[in-house]
């Protein structure tokens, strides 16, 4: 998706996924990947540890896998936490999928319009530049402890 996402289309993401791929996980805790996977961990997503350095090894109850064809009963989200020269290989592995997920999602600082125009010509939603985690305490109203304005009303009378 090379314009904004909508909020309407976000929510609806982080409302109808069960189940993201973090691809680049770390295992280690002060890296942003490690956070974000765990966040969406508690939030109750299922959360598939990709990442080939580490694959073997366990993160968040799963283990780590080393590749996407490793992934049993498919994902809805892949979650890409890699440089962008990465995406076009990581798109493709995506497309190869059965089932197939429904959503490209790249970490913020991460873009590649080419791989995005190539997923959503097959039909799959893209993402790019934004962080899960961000925007489901953006758009579920657990900003406010921090003072932001998230234009979302969490009080109830």
């Amino acid at each position: 998706m090379t314009e904004t996402p909508s909020d309407t289309l976000l929510r609806r993401i982080l409302r109808d996924a069960k189940s993201f791929a973090c691809i680049g996980v770390s295992p280690n805790p002060v890296r942003p990947s490690h956070y974000v996977a765990r966040y969406l961990k508690l939030k109750g997503y299922r959360v598939v540890p990709v990442n080939p350095v580490h694959a073997g090894s366990e993160l968040f109850g799963e283990r780590v896998l080393g590749d996407l064809s490793e992934i049993e009963g498919g994902v809805d989200v892949i979650d890409i936490f890699r440089r962008p020269e990465a995406v076009p290989a990581i798109v493709e592995a995506a497309l190869a999928m059965e089932p197939r997920p429904k959503v490209i999602w790249m970490q913020i600082g991460v873009t590649h319009p080419e791989a995005a125009a190539r997923a959503e010509a097959e039909g799959l939603t893209v993402i790019q530049n934004r962080c899960p985690k961000i925007e489901y305490q953006r758009l579920f109203g657990e900003l406010r402890m921090g003072g932001f304005a998230t234009g979302v009303i969490s009080s109830k009378l």
